[in-house]
């Protein structure tokens, strides 16, 4: 097991981390960052604090030892021979020569009703068609690409802006007028009326909101009262403008404004985690699923052995070997046949499911779920010896499992939340400033160059709005929640790290007591070979051993064999099994099997294209075991 840095040294890594990716006014920086990390450093060294008084290494290496047995080598040797599965499959083979597997006549015929078509598969095979053919792996690639998307999104709210408008008005409007001489009569104003705006602006992190534009307007009034025009008519003027909105309370600094980039920026990080515990979790599945279909496989073998020899005995008493042999006798030898020949059939239904819940896992394009070839596993499940330490395993799992960094980045998410919150309860005071430079003349021309000259007095405005909630209810009810919300942030973190310790124990238990199981099941599946071996022994060299209580006792040493040798298969898959939810518990699976996590940039992925590489191994560590640790 790879040597790991101390967890407290790796939390205190993570926390700087998140920090200098924050920037140096990280909330947790602000508010209390040294609680806040003493807190979270605190739940780690409770965890630890029985492994760090024991630190040293323990070895799991199933040796067996058969001379515990007191068997003969001869014995041993024809058992290995005749009662192993190895042997029973090589008698399959030579019975079946032109077969495409030793178990393709047990399997049956397949859901079209057509012969089955077998195809074997590896472990390395399996793993690297669900690295990148797995649905949920390929669900899970594009977070991240759409979280970049949204980050980039939040961030535009401080690019700079461009607008133009443009309004034209054309009335003709009757009003009273005073006529000459005492006469009154309606007279009728017509104008044309023409603006437009063009302008830039931006809004920066402290709030605050600048606008440069250039308004010009057009002014053409005639009006049938005489002596009444304004002059100059036409008239333009062309006018800057420089404007200036900025919050002075709430909604003011970069705490409530850069929030939204911040959260994004948090998000998407966590997608990228949530990636890899995807993967992780595939290709944990994965394994196991193999290993699982290894068992089904060994299973089969062994039921269809044992109706076999069941077979053998079953006619030797209706062939009335045995004298005293009555019918009821007779019966129940066929019956146990037959409800061997039922769990047979169960066996067969197992290996299908198994190799279709594979199918799903790898997801090979040339093995759809809805194919009916059947996986068999072309390699077996072997005892692989291994030495952990329980503070390196837990170092592991601080370090390498993607749930610690989403509890971190939680934690930070609620800070942020706290601190807008806390600047959204405070009252709103808005300042407005403007400045315009006019210009006014018969054309736009003349227009621009008197705003060029400063011919007329500029215009200024400044203001400010107040407003405040009476009560501020909803203010402080929202500050107080999210203050409740980093609470409970920190708390599910201290639950995220004890949860990762228990799966890591649990699975350090199961390694050790299945890498005991496997000799205690492989010395008693000899054993019970030996007893089998010396009955029929027995049964062939006397004339007694072909009584009916003889067959019967074969019968059942022939279940309680099979019993033992299901037993044995389901220790050593377990055994791997146990391996592989420790590597999963560690977070250190895709190391294991060679698998290099890459999130490249959402504008560089090309559709279609991975964020996931496997590295084949080399052809030494291929002879060693090309998927599993050495």
């Amino acid at each position: 097991m790879t040597p790991r840095l101390h967890p407290i040294k790796i939390v205190s890594l993570s926390i700087s981390s998140l920090i200098a990716v924050s920037g140096c006014s990280s909330p947790i920086e602000r508010d209390g960052e040294q609680i806040l990390k003493r807190s979270m450093l605190n739940a780690i060294e409770r965890e630890i604090a029985h492994a760090e008084a024991n630190p040293g290494e323990q070895n799991i290496s199933p040796i067996l030892d058969l001379k515990k047995l007191e068997i003969r080598d001869d014995h041993l040797e024809q058992i290995s021979k005749e009662f192993s599965t190895d042997g029973y499959l090589e008698q399959l083979q030579a019975e079946h020569p032109d077969a495409s597997s030793p178990i393709a006549h047990l399997v049956g015929e397949d859901l079209l009703g057509q012969e089955t078509t077998l195809i074997g598969l590896s472990l390395e095979q399996a793993i690297q068609s669900s690295i990148g053919n797995n649905l949920s792996v390929e669900v899970a690639r594009f977070s991240p690409a759409i979280a970049q998307a949204a980050l980039a999104e939040a961030e535009a709210q401080f690019d700079w802006l461009f607008f133009a408008e443009g309004q034209y008005q054309d009335s003709s409007i009757p009003q009273a007028g005073q006529g000459f001489g005492g006469s009154s009569g309606a007279v009728r104003n017509d104008s044309q009326i023409a603006t437009g705006s063009v302008g830039v602006e931006r809004q920066f992190n402290t709030g605050g909101t600048l606008e440069i534009r250039n308004d010009i307007g057009y002014n053409n009034v005639d009006s049938s009262f005489f002596g009444t025009s304004p002059m100059p008519n036409p008239a333009h003027n062309a006018d800057f403008v420089l404007g200036l909105t900025q919050p002075l309370l709430r909604d003011f600094g970069r705490d409530a404004n850069m929030a939204a980039i911040n959260l994004a920026r948090n998000a998407e990080r966590s997608s990228v985690s949530t990636l890899k515990s995807t993967l992780i979790s595939t290709a944990a599945e994965t394994e196991k699923a193999y290993w699982d279909l290894v068992q089904a496989y060994k299973v089969l073998v062994i039921r269809s052995k044992l109706v076999d020899r069941g077979i053998k005995v079953r006619d030797d008493i209706k062939a009335r070997r045995v004298q005293d042999a009555r019918q009821a006798q007779v019966a129940d030898a066929v019956a146990q046949v037959e409800r061997r020949r039922a769990d047979l059939l169960v066996a067969r239904t197992n290996l299908r499911l198994a190799s279709d819940l594979l199918k799903s896992l790898i997801n090979d394009p040339s093995l759809p779920v809805g194919s009916e070839t059947l996986i068999v596993p072309s390699e077996d499940a072997f005892a692989e010896p291994i030495s952990f330490s329980l503070l390196d395993a837990i170092s592991a799992g601080v370090q390498e499992r993607p749930e610690m960094e989403q509890a971190l980045l939680s934690i930070d998410d609620a800070t942020i939340q706290q601190e807008l919150q806390k600047n959204q309860r405070m009252p709103r005071l808005d300042l407005t400033a403007q400045a315009r430079l006019l210009g006014f003349d018969d054309s736009f021309g003349d227009a621009y160059q008197d705003a060029g000259e400063n011919r007329f007095i500029d215009d200024w405005l400044i203001g400010a709005r107040f407003e405040q909630p009476i009560g501020n209810r909803a203010g402080e009810a929202a500050y107080r929640a999210a203050r409740l919300g980093r609470m409970q942030s920190v708390v599910a973190y201290r639950q995220t790290a004890q949860q990762i310790v228990l799966e890591i124990k649990n699975a350090l238990n199961a390694v050790k007591t299945n890498g005991a199981l496997i000799e205690q099941s492989t010395l008693s599946r000899v054993a019970q070979g030996e007893a089998l071996r010396s009955l029929i022994v027995e049964k062939e060299l006397t004339n007694a051993g072909y009584s009916v209580e003889r067959l019967n006792l074969e019968l059942s040493q022939q279940e309680t064999l099979a019993a033992a040798e299901i037993a044995e298969a389901a220790a050593l898959t377990d055994y791997n099994k146990a391996i592989v939810d420790l590597h999963a518990a560690m977070g250190t699976i895709l190391q294991r099997n060679r698998i290099d996590f890459i999130v490249p940039d959402a504008n560089q992925l090309a559709p279609g294209e991975s964020a996931l590489e496997y590295t084949s191994p080399s052809e030494d560590e291929s002879e060693q075991g090309s998927v599993r640790d050495e």
